[in-house]
């Protein structure tokens, strides 16, 4: 959360000259309604499970980039889609670089919580493991602007 993965996923795609697919935004639109509502007539696993059939189905195409939620590393079922059909790419961003970026954000719902720093850490705590496990690339963004990031991914593209 708050790493980047939206603002540079666009970036990345339009230098590549690829379309961009948000794994949310996917959601969103097919259903209607917005992720903090599905969270809340769902809860997390009906999101998950949502999440996990956007990202088999997206992921049948090639040519795109791709950006989920943060969460979606959870899913063994997604981890074995990321690792077989992409170029993955971990953003990791410090627990306070995502406090920071997150702080106006009414709109995630794993953040509805007095102790953001809290929930942060341990949302770090249970998913960089995962997320370490299925990167080809691991990018610290701290002090990196978007640009600087897209242009070091291209690098390894090359």
């Amino acid at each position: 959360m708050g790493a980047g993965k939206s603002t540079i996923g666009k970036l990345l795609a339009h230098a590549l000259n690829r379309p961009f697919l948000d794994s949310d935004k996917e959601i969103e639109h097919r259903t209607g309604v917005t992720i903090p509502l599905i969270f809340e007539i769902e809860g997390e696993s009906g999101f998950r499970d949502r999440e996990v059939a956007v990202i088999q189905e997206i992921t049948q195409g090639e040519g795109w980039v791709l950006a989920t939620g943060g969460g979606a590393i959870l899913r063994a079922e997604n981890r074995a889609v990321f690792a077989q059909r992409g170029f993955v790419v971990y953003l990791h961003a410090t627990v306070q670089q995502q406090a920071e970026r997150t702080a106006m954000d009414t709109q995630r719902p794993l953040l509805q919580t007095p102790d953001r720093v809290g929930k942060l850490t341990a949302l770090m705590h249970e998913r960089e493991p995962l997320y370490r496990e299925v990167a080809d690339l691991i990018i610290e963004t701290a002090g990196k602007s978007p640009r600087v990031v897209v242009d070091v991914i291209q690098q390894h593209l090359k």
